[in-house]
């Protein structure tokens, strides 16, 4: 992914817009929310895997931690390094949740507005011409909300549609993607934003030596996406990106055990079931075709599939349940090793690397993915 240094001193992939024509005058929109561009955004503090993994095992060696299994379970998660809301002799300070929250109130909001800015510019849009917007994340709390603040911080309007949602973790990219393509459904003259910004490393327990804390301290990365959306009767200059012609939710009763967040003093304490490869390979599969039955499609209807990197054994079981060739979700694999897993804001990245690379062709189908706690299941249909 190309990244650019921003004025906020971070390092951020660059905004992503479908590709123009020469022919720039306002197209008739169709009856499906279209989806504009996306922007990305990653803190600028980086740390390689071995720094990370070495400075943990440095502080839960005081624990008697067996610092062999932290390395091995940080190889097994195959991410290469991952970027920081803060630079990382910052961490031990923070201490309460309290101090960990207040930063991510102030990263949450200057990484927030850094992405809107960036996909509004890429769609050649203004502040002011956002109608709807859609805030989602999992890892602080903030009232007013973090969306509130950047009404204020970029000048949108007055009357501007806010929505915050939180408590939907990793599933939430692909849940704001499709409740944002409901509202614009029902205003379809409408410009909507959906934003999502993770700053998961704020929420690590130090004191935590289970082994889904390790993992998470392994594999969860910080970084923020905006997607800007059209509605159907919005006319737009260009060949618009993807348009969304359907959605799916999927819950599965009785397993709200599997991943979320447990409250502590210290603030949020992971969640996180090694049963999660097995439901994800004995649900998907089943969902995903009846999804795509509704509408007359197959499996080999969908030429690009967008899912949600929640880690190797996740990838390997959505891979596996819907028989998926070689090469498939190779976007997916790469974005984990590069960035991470940020939360809801993960399938976004993959979206945006998919726009990006040029390589959709007008008819094809697409097919984005995320699960999350619920557990459950979100499906967004594409086509370009």
């Amino acid at each position: 992914m190309g990244c650019r240094t921003s004025q906020l001193g971070r390092v951020a992939p660059a905004p992503i817009r479908a590709p123009k024509v020469a022919d720039p005058s306002p197209r008739p929109a169709t009856t499906s929310p279209a989806v504009l561009s996306i922007g990305r955004a990653l803190p600028g503090n980086y740390a390689d895997q071995e720094t990370l993994t070495a400075a943990l095992r440095a502080h839960w060696a005081r624990q008697h931690f067996n610092a062999d299994r932290l390395e091995e379970l940080h190889r097994a998660v195959r991410v290469k390094g991952r970027h920081l809301a803060l630079p990382l002799a910052e961490y031990p300070e923070l201490g309460t949740f309290k101090r960990s929250n207040d930063a991510w109130i102030r990263v949450a909001e200057e990484l927030g507005a850094e992405a809107i800015t960036r996909a509004l510019d890429a769609a050649g849009l203004a502040p002011a011409d956002v109608d709807q917007l859609v805030f989602v994340t999992v890892t602080g709390l903030a009232t007013p909300s973090i969306d509130a603040k950047l009404v204020n911080r970029l000048g949108l309007r007055r009357d501007v549609k806010r929505m915050p949602v939180f408590g939907l973790g990793c599933v939430a990219g692909a849940a704001g993607l499709a409740r944002l393509s409901d509202l614009l459904t029902g205003f379809p003259g409408d410009v909507g934003v959906l934003l999502s910004v993770e700053l998961c490393s704020l929420t690590l327990q130090r004191e935590d030596l289970s082994v889904a804390n390790a993992v998470a301290s392994g594999i969860f990365g910080d970084g923020a996406a905006a997607v800007v959306l059209a509605g159907g009767s919005r006319a737009v200059k260009g060949p618009p990106g993807p348009r969304i012609v359907a959605t799916r939710s999927a819950f599965y009763p009785d397993t709200e055990w599997v991943m979320g967040w447990d409250f502590r003093d210290t603030g949020f304490q992971v969640v996180l079931s090694a049963e999660v490869p097995r439901i994800t390979r004995e649900n998907i599969g089943k969902d995903v075709d009846g999804f795509l039955a509704a509408h007359g499609l197959r499996r080999s209807d969908v030429r690009h599939w967008i899912a949600h990197t929640g880690g190797p054994k996740v990838l390997e079981a959505f891979q596996s349940a819907l028989a998926l060739p070689d090469g498939a979700l190779d976007r997916s694999w790469r974005s984990l090793e590069e960035v991470g897993n940020l939360s809801s804001a993960s399938v976004l990245f993959v979206l945006g690397d998919l726009v990006a690379s040029g390589e959709p062709s007008p008819g094809d189908l697409g097919l984005l993915v995320a699960m999350g706690p619920g557990f459950c299941a979100e499906m967004v249909l594409l086509r370009w």
